[in-house]
């Protein structure tokens, strides 16, 4: 889906109650398109890692505008679903698929540089 709010239109037939009530959550999770604005900003949070995340900063279950719980897990299994073909990955999956350069191996010593290195 190309929108939060589709994915809150999706969650208000499935789980009940009017899209309002998802929109925070399905924000949450395309946020990371403001850092990359294709599919693959989807790897910092379309994963079960991510909806195990989702759960700990929205709470185990909201409550919608019947007055039902609904499982915080459940709206993250379906945004991510919606958005990977039907499958929840982990985020090895995703990380899996990462091509490895040079400068991602190698760290820095800082005790190394000279002043002048360290302040520009």
């Amino acid at each position: 889906m190309t929108h939060p709010y589709f994915h809150a239109e999706s969650s208000a037939r499935k789980f009940g109650g009017i899209p309002d009530d998802y929109l925070a959550i399905h924000r949450w999770f395309d946020e990371t398109k403001e850092s990359f604005c294709d599919y693959r900003h989807r790897a910092l949070r379309h994963h079960a890692e991510g909806i195990f995340e989702a759960e700990r900063l929205f709470g185990t279950t909201i409550i919608n505008s019947e007055g039902n719980p609904v499982p915080v897990r459940y709206i993250g299994e379906q945004h991510v679903m919606e958005d990977c073909g039907g499958r929840v990955p982990n985020l090895a999956d995703w990380l899996s698929k990462i091509v490895p350069e040079v400068w991602m191996s190698r760290g820095t010593f800082l005790g190394s540089l000279s002043k002048t290195e360290v302040q520009s």
